[in-house]
């Protein structure tokens, strides 16, 4: 009897692991050409736009669901038709830059892939002082 309870985990972990396996080898992959975009310092009021490309490496339609980000001040975009096995799509982020200071921010990509379905891609950088230095300023704040 104690041989059959110590097997009962061993078995589960086996399972487990091949469960996980085999939902990795199959069904759609998401593959970012970049996860992290660096805009440096940017003029104020200038292009806070970044395209975060990616490829289905899966074998079955990628469809994502949803982007999200902390705040206002970024806002994603993302393809809402499928994406086929080999396909190519593109995340469009905007960032507001009539917000002075430093930029870092998280955008969280949800999608039915099988090796990651809640990926998450970044924006870093900072925007320069308005001109006439009265703007709102980022002081900051919490880190996303």
């Amino acid at each position: 009897m104690k041989k059959r309870i110590l097997l009962l985990p061993m078995f589960l972990v086996g399972l487990l692991f091949t469960i996980t396996s085999f939902m990795q080898l199959g069904g759609p992959q998401i593959e970012f050409k970049k996860e992290v975009h660096d805009y440096g310092k940017l003029k104020y009021g200038g292009n806070g736009e970044s395209t975060f490309e990616f490829t289905n490496t899966g074998t079955a339609p990628l469809i994502i669901t949803k982007a999200t980000a902390p705040c206002n001040c970024t806002v994603p975009s993302y393809p809402k038709e499928p994406i086929p096995p080999g396909g190519k799509g593109a995340i469009t982020v905007k960032y507001n830059t009539k917000i002075a200071g430093p930029i870092n921010k998280s955008i969280t990509i949800l999608s039915n892939a099988t090796n990651d379905p809640s990926k998450i891609i970044r924006i870093k950088g900072s925007v320069n002082p308005a001109p006439d230095g009265d703007a709102p300023v980022n002081t900051g704040g919490p880190r996303n």
